[in-house]
């Protein structure tokens, strides 16, 4: 099996998919939403993934005024905040995130902070101190704007980062962003990331000796 090794300065993760698997949540929760509104639920579920709900409300029903989205929207996290039964770690997710520790990382996240710090915790994952959630963008992924303040934030600059993402919106908005993207999981293999691991167990983290983080990906 072959490996590959990246290098960058900083780490920014998403979460959904790629360090929690929520999957169980999200779709009994989009189910309901997606019945209640005479959607096929199956063709709903395939564009939920990395976007805020309310995004995904318009692509599903774009004729529905914004107002209704965001309102909408409030009950459903709400309810997945609520709802944490099934919500487990990604395979090798708590190694992972216990080798980034000393390293410079952010949590770049569709979820708003509520919803991140139950899933975080129910995954029993630390929640990194930068972090940045719904309530700090203005626009959902695929837009840049998570990753592009998670960086700043860090203090690096887009081409220093290396962005972990599960999904379509996600990817798009890592490279919008400039970044390099690790893409985790089913959903990211087939849209062409930088390198793909079915979990984080095929990365080992190595601190380098000039501050950098070095990426060893199995089979990337």
């Amino acid at each position: 099996m072959s490996a590959t090794v990246l290098t960058a300065s900083a780490l920014l993760l998403d979460m959904d998919g790629t360090l929690v698997n929520s999957d169980a949540v999200v779709e009994r929760c989009w189910r309901r939403w997606a019945l209640k509104h005479g959607l096929d639920p199956e063709a709903a579920l395939k564009v939920v993934h990395g976007r805020q709900g309310y995004a995904t409300m318009a692509v599903l029903l774009p004729d529905r005024p914004v107002e209704e989205n965001y309102a909408d929207n409030r009950v459903m996290l709400a309810e997945e905040t609520a709802d944490v039964d099934g919500v487990v770690p990604i395979g090798g997710a708590p190694a992972f995130m216990a080798a980034i520790a000393g390293l410079p990382h952010a949590l770049v996240t569709s979820a708003d902070s509520a919803l991140a710090t139950a899933r975080m915790g129910a995954a029993a994952l630390p929640m990194p101190a930068v972090r940045v959630t719904a309530e700090q963008v203005g626009a959902s992924k695929p837009d840049p704007e998570g990753f592009l303040k998670g960086a700043a934030e860090l203090g690096f600059g887009a081409a220093d980062c290396i962005v972990f993402e599960d999904s379509e919106a996600g990817i798009a908005a890592g490279r919008a962003a400039g970044m390099r993207v690790v893409g985790v999981g089913p959903r990211a293999a087939a849209l062409a990331p930088d390198a793909h691991v079915e979990d984080l167990t095929q990365i080992r983290v190595e601190a380098a000796g000039d501050g950098t983080i070095r990426l060893h990906i199995d089979g990337a």
